[in-house]
């Protein structure tokens, strides 16, 4: 037996140890509020090339290919599913140019920089610049779940993200097949030919399944615990059958099918979306590692000056010119504008495509194609590094984050919401009260309180509303039935621990109790809408205490011995903290305690 093979680890055991880094990766940059994208390169890279632990295409052979086109094919898809054109709104124009004209101009620029800089062939430079048209959906939707930026950069980097990524590749299959033309002394008309059908197909079948997908699960042809499996199968499906008419093709052909049902207005598709999400949660660690550890430490010792020197150049020059130049004299301010130039990450399509080609251009005798691996995965390895640790304060200097602490969305306008808002405000949270009677936001408005007229759950509460500010949510209307409705459906989004509830008045009646799975979490107290705003009534109040070294939580409570803690904010940046019956409040000098008590003696006689 040979030495690669004594030394290789069980495909079971390798796919377990991928899966668990991959999470694993992601929880930890959750608890360390870092860049989970940074950790799974980090993760991959040790247990591959470093220790030498896991070689993917020793331990899992032939099926490394197929896998890691699948697992793209399904992200992709996924990706496609989040274009609802409602979010678009505003970005439209931004889109189209980035796409339209960002996509052709940074081919040429990437094509030039690949030629000048990284030193490759002009046949290799043409290739792998259409496939360096790519930013990335697998890294942008996990940077931005980090930065939280405004809506329309956000709609942006998202949507040229999704849209670019089938359009390079088929860049990439466009110069391939004219140097095949060039190489082989192929018919130039057939290798047209074969490109034209190959598009027009998969643009066909990507719309023809989209299209029957969304007729079957509105007319019931499919049973609810079905639809998710048939979903897949349809994608595998589409894919395949367009990779086999054209290469790379499949990408375009899943990414509308996606865009097609997320446009359907399909009344099971907010669940579709969610399990969606979470296989490409799964999907992202698991390619991101196993395209990490697949690198040899060959290939890493090999890269030099050149490769710096084109990462370089290819981030902070030709991204930047492209998109500068796509978006001048459009109504995109310039703020938005360096944000997008200088945010270009690129994730595992563009390792996955470019070893493809790399090893195409390899054996039809162009030597530097072997090249375009290492180049790619350093780009990745670059960007996904800058643009983790960057983001963030970036968009905080141009101000476009949508806020430096997330903040409160309170649905229900009452004199308790109003009471909670103000003391909100104090801490320096983002806060706004949302009801669907114009009335019960009359206070609100007379405090100076941001407020939203509308349904929360409504589409245009997600057009209008960048809900990205706003991390907690406490449903406080005078309807419990929609109070629970609320908790329920932004349950999922926002996190359940994330989401609260005023107390249903029948909770305690058998008859009205409702399952674990419904609704939100106790507030403060567990008082009822009626409760609540009688105690702001009899003169309870909520205030703001900072605690410092005289002033400790012990101190608070002596003296507010019948007041309730609800909630504490740490120093820095750090979120809201809502208090359950068993939670500590922090008792740590600079963190500020939000509590109601019965208003002061004096107050209550003024």
């Amino acid at each position: 037996m040979a030495t690669s093979e004594l030394a290789g680890i069980d495909p079971v055991l390798g796919f377990a140890l991928v899966g668990a880094l991959g999470v694993g990766s992601q929880w930890l940059a959750w608890r360390m509020r870092m860049p989970a994208i940074v950790l799974m390169l980090l993760a991959g890279l040790i247990v591959g090339p470093v220790l030498g632990f896991l070689d993917p295409s020793r331990d899992f052979g032939d099926i490394m290919s197929p896998i890691i086109a699948i697992a793209v094919a399904i992200i992709l898809f996924e990706g496609g599913l989040t274009l609802n054109f409602h979010s678009l709104s505003d970005a439209s124009t931004g889109v189209r140019r980035l796409v339209v004209i960002g996509a052709p101009l940074g081919w040429l620029l990437s094509g030039l920089t690949l030629h000048y800089v990284a030193g490759l062939s002009w046949q290799t430079s043409a290739v792998f610049g259409g496939i360096l048209i790519v930013t990335g959906p697998t890294v942008i939707a996990p940077l931005l779940r980090q930065a939280r930026l405004r809506r329309r950069p956000a709609a942006l980097l998202q949507w040229e993200a999704i849209v670019n990524d089938p359009v390079g590749a088929l860049a990439a299959v466009l110069a391939f097949e004219v140097i095949m033309v060039l190489q082989t002394q192929a018919e130039a008309g057939a290798a047209v030919w074969e490109m034209i059908i190959g598009i027009v197909a998969a643009s066909v079948m990507g719309v023809a399944a989209g299209y029957g997908v969304a007729r079957a699960f509105r007319l019931a042809w499919v049973p609810e615990y079905m639809k998710v499996p048939v979903l897949f199968v349809v994608v595998l499906g589409v894919f395949a059958i367009s990779d086999a008419v054209l290469h790379e093709s499949g990408l375009l052909a899943v990414t509308l099918m996606g865009l097609w049902i997320a446009n359907a207005d399909l009344p099971s598709f907010t669940e579709i979306r969610r399990f969606k999400e979470h296989a490409t949660v799964l999907l992202v660690s698991g390619v991101f590692i196993l395209l990490a550890a697949d690198m040899s430490r060959e290939t890493l010792l090999a890269m030099n000056w050149r490769t710096l020197g084109f990462v370089v150049v290819l981030m902070l020059v030709a991204r930047p010119v492209s998109v500068m130049a796509s978006l001048a004299f459009s109504d995109v301010p310039w703020r938005e504008r360096i944000l997008v130039a200088f945010t270009g990450p690129r994730g595992v399509v563009l390792v996955a495509v470019a070893g493809l080609f790399g090893e195409r251009l390899a054996a039809i005798g162009i030597e530097d194609g072997a090249q375009v691996s290492s180049l790619a995965f350093a780009l990745v390895a670059a960007s996904v590094v800058l643009h983790g640790f960057t983001l963030s304060p970036m968009a905080r200097w141009l101000g476009l984050n949508a806020a430096d602490r997330p903040g409160v969305l309170i649905v229900g306008g009452s004199r308790w919401s109003v009471a909670l808002a103000k003391a909100l405000q104090k801490m320096e949270l983002p806060v706004i009260i949302a009801d669907p009677n114009h009335s019960h936001l009359r206070s609100a408005r007379e405090a100076g309180i941001e407020t939203f007229f509308g349904d929360i759950l409504s589409e245009v509460a997600e057009d209008r509303l960048d809900l990205v500010r706003y991390e907690q949510i406490v449903a406080a209307t005078d309807n419990d039935a929609y109070n629970t409705l609320v908790a329920t459906d932004l349950g999922p989004e926002y996190g359940r621990d994330n989401v609260y509830q005023l107390r249903r008045a029948k909770e305690q009646s058998t008859r009205h109790a409702l399952p674990v799975t419904l609704g939100g979490r106790p507030f403060g107290p567990d008082d009822t809408y009626n409760k609540a705003n009688a105690r702001i009534i009899e003169g309870c109040e909520f205030r703001v205490t900072k605690l410092t070294e005289e002033f400790t939580l012990e101190k608070w409570r002596e003296t507010h011995p019948d007041g309730t803690v609800l909630a504490d904010l740490g120093t820095g940046n750090g979120a809201l903290r809502f208090l359950g019956p068993k939670d500590e409040p922090r008792s740590g000098v600079g963190v500020r305690l939000l509590s109601i008590t019965p208003a002061r003696p004096e107050r209550k006689d003024s």
